[in-house]
């Protein structure tokens, strides 16, 4: 599908007129137009330039968005870079909205005051009707000057018949701006012949207010309008936050630094501790741990060797990596996710698309009835004032003051409300199908879990005491960058705080890390050794006891962690990502109302089982990637209504 930036759009029936002139250009087999991103997605084999002329013809502008690079170049998928995503029209219309006001609120009061309220008008307007009238029309042309854009956009989409939102509130404040000026000159004609009774019966037919009031209150919603789409983009701007702007590649040998849009397939490049992977590619040399929570939500990090695959925006966390480039620019696995969170914003409910066809006509048929309505009432033998009057109030009342609030006030309360709920609506699809849910999938990281590593068992050996392990475990830990690390560091400060900082947790010389296994020091004369089996059977005697011990441990769900001294194992600390306590609680309620509830993670097999078991899921899929979570939910899509639960994007 190619997508396309479609600009001048104000409205459901704008999106639908450029809908149904992109699907009239021969070649194209299906068009989809989002006006809360301002975009549109068109298959089929019509080229740019007719799919753009046919846009043009329709009264609207439009764009291809940035070309595919599989070879280097563009890193954002589809063209979208953050800047383009930033939400630039709210403080734009915020600016407006002030200035409107500034000037509204003084029109409200001399106009609409001394009768609503009884407000007494100042001085030197009392009895002079004129005045009133002049003011009245200055207040006006200043709002309508600076809501200029409503007439340009409104009479344009008349000038090319397709009528829009625009052009009713452009014709409704027109009319009603015309009609006072009319009725003003009207009245001081009228006073200038001292007929009182005609001063007082135009004076009441003035209409500025109606006309500032119109625009200022379309503007209140188009602006929350705008503030509801910049929400929708913020999960495409956490996603490209997590992109590196720059890599570290090798050129004959050298180590150069270059902006992420010029690394190519086939380009070697080296990642440090700490560091964000840039592209997807193939470990040449080196071993760390890489974190890959950013893509498939696995809280441990995943060891890496030569031969194993990176992806672009995990972080490697201990060791050195010289890599090879696979998969760079569009072909990334983080761009093909930004990709789908792009396509799932512009997907429409299926109400909504009512909404559009309704929306297509709705416009010109109230110009009709206004047309019919002044019409009729110089038929029945009405004044030219009078006919013109009641057609103006037609198209005042249909402006849509109600439409124009109603929808982004509505989307943004529902937000809000989702939001304090720790939920967030991908589509507008999912929000309208939420009550018809038959199967609920739950992301495991951060959504059953807590999302971060805990110590959770404290096996010391036979002679050893779970405080003397825990400092033992704490020393060598300490100089680590392994994120396991880090719950044990937790823990031992949490002992130290309990014993009122009694604890004393030393400090080891002489550390080494062997990346993707363990870790070796020195504390006083003795020698200090932690990390995984395989490791730590090389520098001290494991029981099969102990063995069997940590398998369980891992049947469980848990890492086993082996610590020993001086070539003596001095016990296991098992850490893990824990279930939240509220999980298996809202697992039940949600079984008790008749829906399966699945677990789908990119955790190994034997810890997402381990977990789905605690939680009480009914179902548990793992080792699916972010590209392969897209293809499960499909086919449980063809079981029943499907919602996906995650706590991120």
């Amino acid at each position: 599908m190619e997508q396309y930036t479609v600009t001048g759009m104000s409205c459901a029936a704008c999106s639908a007129r450029v809908e149904k002139a992109v699907s009239g250009v021969q070649g194209v087999t299906s068009c989809s137009v989002s006006l809360l991103t301002n975009s549109m997605g068109v298959e089929g084999t019509a080229s740019d330039a007719d799919i753009i002329a046919a846009v043009e013809n329709a009264g609207y502008g439009a764009a291809k968005k940035g070309a595919k690079s599989s070879e280097g170049g563009q890193t954002r998928t589809a063209g979208m870079d953050e800047d383009s995503l930033k939400d630039k029209e709210t403080p734009v219309l915020k600016k407006r909205l002030i200035l409107s006001l500034v000037f509204l609120l003084p029109l409200m009061y001399i106009s609409m005051g001394h009768m609503m309220w009884n407000w007494s008008l100042p001085g030197f307007l009392a009895g002079n009707h004129v005045a009133m009238g002049l003011i009245q029309l200055l207040l006006t042309i200043t709002v309508m000057v600076i809501n200029q854009k409503f007439f340009i956009s409104g009479f344009k989409s008349l000038w090319h018949k397709a009528p829009n939102m625009d052009t009713l509130v452009a014709l409704g404040s027109a009319a009603s701006f015309v009609y006072s000026v009319y009725a003003l000159f009207a009245m001081t004609d009228a006073q200038m012949h001292g007929n009182v009774d005609a001063v007082m019966s135009y004076m009441h037919e003035f209409y500025f207010e109606s006309a500032a009031m119109i625009l200022t209150l379309i503007t209140v919603g188009k602006m929350l309008e705008a503030r509801s789409k910049g929400k929708t983009t913020d999960a495409l701007k956490s996603l490209m936050k997590l992109a590196p702007k720059t890599a570290m590649i090798l050129k004959n040998g050298v180590e150069m630094e270059v902006s992420i849009d010029q690394v190519k397939k086939g380009d070697l490049f080296v990642v440090r501790p700490g560091e964000n992977i840039p592209v997807d590619g193939i470990v040449l040399e080196g071993s760390s741990a890489v974190n890959e929570a950013a893509l498939t939500g696995e809280s441990i990090p995943v060891d890496k060797e030569p031969g194993d695959t990176v992806s672009a925006a995990t972080l490697n966390h201990s060791g050195f990596l010289k890599c090879e480039a696979s998969r760079v620019g569009e072909d990334t696995t983080l761009s093909q996710i930004i990709q789908m969170v792009s396509d799932a914003a512009a997907t429409k409910a299926p109400i909504a698309k009512i909404a559009d066809k309704v929306s297509g006509v709705f416009v010109p048929t109230v110009i009709l009835i206004a047309a019919a309505t002044i019409l009729i009432w110089l038929l029945a033998g009405e004044s030219i004032g009078f006919a013109l009057a009641r057609g103006i109030s037609v198209l005042v009342i249909s402006c849509p003051c109600a439409l124009g609030l109603a929808t982004p006030v509505a989307i943004m309360v529902g937000n809000g409300m989702g939001a304090k709920n720790g939920i967030m609506f991908k589509t507008a699809v999912s929000l309208e199908e939420t009550g018809k849910m038959q199967i609920v999938v739950l992301d495991k990281t951060g959504t059953i879990t807590e999302g971060e590593p805990k110590v959770t068992d404290l096996i010391p050996a036979e002679g050893i005491s779970g405080e003397e392990l825990l400092i033992l475990a704490n020393a060598l830990e300490k100089k680590s960058e392994h994120p396991l690390a880090r719950a044990i560091l937790n823990l031992a400060e949490e002992r130290k705080m309990e014993n009122q900082g009694h604890m004393e947790l030393p400090e080891v010389e002489d550390f080494q890390a062997v990346p993707g296994n363990g870790l070796t020091a020195r504390l006083g004369d003795s020698t200090l050794a932690g990390g995984n089996l395989a490791f730590i059977r090389t520098k001290a005697e494991v029981t099969e006891t102990v063995r069997k011990r940590a398998e369980q441990l891992a049947e469980d769900g848990k890492t086993p962690l082996f610590f020993s001294r001086d070539g003596k194992l001095v016990g296991v600390i098992a850490v893990a990502d824990v279930i939240k306590k509220d999980s298996p609680q809202a697992v039940k309620e949600l079984q008790d109302m008749g829906i399966h509830v699945v677990m789908l993670t990119g955790d190994n097999e034997r810890t997402a089982k381990a977990i789905g078991r605690q939680a009480g899921v009914d179902e548990v899929i793992a080792d699916v990637l972010p590209d392969g979570k897209e293809s499960v939910i499909r086919a449980l899509k063809r079981k029943g209504k499907v919602a996906m639960v995650g706590d991120g994007i």
